[in-house]
C-alpha cells in the first residue's frame, strides 16, 4: 500500500492538466492540490477509527444509532462546516436477540446462521422439520401448492464473485421474498444460502419483507460452508432436517435522523453537489465497510475541499439513516426537498466498502459531458478509468434521486472483488480497512465534489422520457 501510495503522488505531482473552457488554470491548480493532501491525509481513516471504535454497530432504532446521530453532528462542527443539522427519519423497528441452528439428521452437527432482518421469532424452542432444497427463487415459486407442508425451504443459490459485485442483485432478491414464496407453499420457516462469496463459517444478515396477507415465517441464512454441507447431504438423498431457533422482535415505528453538513458555496450557495453514505449498519459487526467508510471518506473529501477554497457551489454531506432496513433516510430526504431537487447540480454516495476507486461514470444530460470528461481527467492520476456510457446507477440511497430523474447521478466504481466476503457479517470491521485504498477514495470524492460544485457550466439530470 506503501507503493500504491507513493505512485499516486508522483502521478498527481505531474503538469496540471491544460486548461479548458470549463475550468481556469488557476481552478486546476486548486483541484491538484485537494486531491494531493487528501492522498497524504489520514483524516478519514481516523474518522472511520472513532465511528466504528467509540460507537460500533449501528441497527437503525438502537441505542448505538442515537450514538452515531450525536456523534456525527459533533465530527461535523468539528470539522468547522457551515451548517450542520437533522432531518427526521422514521422507519420499522426490528431487532435480534439470540440465533442458534444445527442440523438434526442424517447427523447431529452445528449450523451457523443468522436472522434476516425483519424475520419473525421461532417458537422458544426453535423450529425443527425436513428441509427441501431449491437452486433458484424461481424453482421455489414453481413448487406445487402445498408442497412444504410443515417443511423447511432451504435456497442454495451461489453468488458469483465480480469486480462490480453484479452477482448481488439476482442473489438478493431470494433474500428479499423468499421466505413469502415459501410461506405460500405451506413452508413453516425459510432458510437460503448466505448472499455472499466469502468462505468463511459465519451468516450473512440483510434486509427481508413479508407479504400481506401471506403467513409470516422465520427467515434466515447461513453460513456458505454449511451451505455447501446441507447440499452435499442432498445429493447422496439423504433425508436432512434441522432446528433453526431465532428470537427477534418487531417494534413498531422507530425514529431516527438524517445528519448533514453542508460547506456553503460563494455565488450560488442554493445549488448543491450531494455527497454521502449511510450512517446506520447492521448489528453483527461494527459497519466500517458498510457503510463507516462511506460516511468518513465523504466527510474528509468535503473538508479538504474546504480547506483549500469554497467553490461557487456548496458542498452537502448527507449521512442517511436506516439505509439498511430500507431505504428509509433516502426517502425521507426526497421527500421534504422534492420541490427543491434540482438544486442538486451532483449526487454520488459511497457505500460498497473501501477498497480503491477503478472508475467514474455518470448520468446526466448530454450537454453537461464536456464537464464529465474534465472531471475524469483529474481523476485520471488516480488510476481512474472514464466509464462513458452515462448509465450510472449510483449508491442505494441515490435510488429515489434516479428513478425521478431528478438530480445527475455519479458513480465512482469501487473495487468489490472482496466485498461481499464481508458484507453485513460479523467480519464486517476496522482491520478489513486499507488506509491507502481509503485515501485514494477520498481523493477521488474530493476531485469530483471540487470540480462540480467549480463548473462554469451547471450540470443537469438527463431529460425526463415522455412516456
Amino acid at each position: 500500500m506503501k507503493q500504491l501510495l507513493t505512485a499516486l503522488l508522483f502521478t498527481t505531482s505531474m503538469t496540471v492538466s491544460a486548461n479548458n473552457s470549463e475550468f481556469t488554470a488557476k481552478q486546476l491548480q486548486q483541484v491538484d492540490e485537494v486531491r494531493t493532501t487528501a492522498l497524504k491525509s489520514d483524516l478519514s481513516y481516523q474518522l472511520l477509527e472513532s465511528l466504528t471504535t467509540e460507537i460500533g454497530p449501528r441497527l437503525p432504532g438502537t441505542e448505538n444509532d442515537k450514538k452515531a446521530v450525536a456523534w456525527a453532528k459533533a465530527k461535523f462542527d468539528e470539522l468547522g462546516f457551515d451548517k450542520v443539522w437533522l432531518e427526521e427519519v422514521t422507519f420499522p423497528e426490528w431487532r435480534r436477540y439470540s440465533e442458534s441452528g444445527k442440523i438434526l439428521t442424517p447427523s447431529e452437527q452445528p449450523l451457523h446462521l443468522t436472522a434476516l432482518g425483519n424475520s419473525i421469532s421461532t417458537p422458544k424452542e426453535g423450529i425443527s422439520a425436513p428441509v427441501v432444497l431449491f437452486e433458484t427463487l424461481d424453482e421455489l415459486k414453481a413448487a406445487p401448492a402445498n408442497s412444504l407442508k410443515g417443511k423447511i425451504a432451504y435456497i442454495n443459490y451461489r453468488m458469483n464473485r465480480d469486480i462490480d459485485g453484479n452477482g448481488y442483485g439476482p442473489a438478493v432478491k431470494a433474500r428479499a421474498t423468499g421466505a413469502i414464496e415459501a410461506a405460500k407453499k405451506g413452508a413453516v420457516a425459510y432458510m437460503m444460502r448466505s448472499v455472499s462469496t466469502g468462505h468463511h463459517r459465519f451468516a450473512h444478515t440483510g434486509g427481508s419483507y413479508y407479504k400481506e396477507g401471506v403467513t409470516k415465517i422465520p427467515n434466515v441464512t447461513i453460513a456458505n460452508p454449511d451451505a455447501d454441507q446441507i447440499a452435499r447431504l442432498v445429493a447422496l438423498n439423504k433425508d436432512v432436517s434441522v432446528n433453526i431457533n431465532v428470537q427477534t422482535e418487531n417494534l413498531g415505528e422507530g425514529t431516527g435522523y438524517n445528519v448533514i453538513g453542508q460547506f456553503n458555496g460563494t455565488e450560488n450557495p442554493e445549488q448543491y453537489v450531494l455527497i454521502g453514505g449511510h450512517l446506520d449498519s447492521w448489528d453483527l459487526g461494527t459497519g466500517a465497510l458498510d457503510d463507516g467508510a462511506g460516511v468518513a471518506l465523504t466527510m474528509a473529501a468535503a473538508k479538504h475541499i474546504s480547506d483549500v477554497k469554497r467553490p461557487k457551489r456548496s458542498i452537502r454531506v448527507v449521512l442517511f439513516a436506516a439505509e439498511e432496513l430500507g431505504l428509509w433516510g433516502a426517502k425521507a430526504y426526497f421527500a421534504k426537498h422534492k420541490n427543491e431537487l434540482n438544486n442538486i447540480v451532483a449526487a454520488a454516495e459511497s457505500d460498497f466498502g473501501a477498497d480503491v476507486v477503478y472508475g467514474f461514470e455518470s448520468n446526466v444530460n448530454a450537454a453537461s459531458l464536456p464537464v464529465v470528461r474534465a472531471i475524469a481527467k483529474e481523476l485520471a492520476p488516480l488510476n481512474i478509468e472514464y466509464i462513458g456510457q452515462n448509465e450510472a446507477k449510483g449508491g442505494p440511497d441515490l435510488i429515489p434521486f434516479k428513478n425521478a430523474v431528478s438530480a445527475p447521478i455519479f458513480e465512482l466504481a469501487q473495487d468489490g472483488t472482496d466485498y461481499f466476503d464481508y458484507h453485513h457479517t460479523a467480519d464486517d470491521t476496522l482491520d478489513k480497512v486499507t488506509p491507502a485504498k481509503l485515501r485514494q477514495n477520498t481523493a477521488a470524492y474530493a476531485v469530483f465534489a471540487l470540480m462540480a460544485a467549480d463548473a462554469k457550466t451547471t450540470i443537469k439530470p438527463k431529460a425526463r422520457t415522455k412516456e
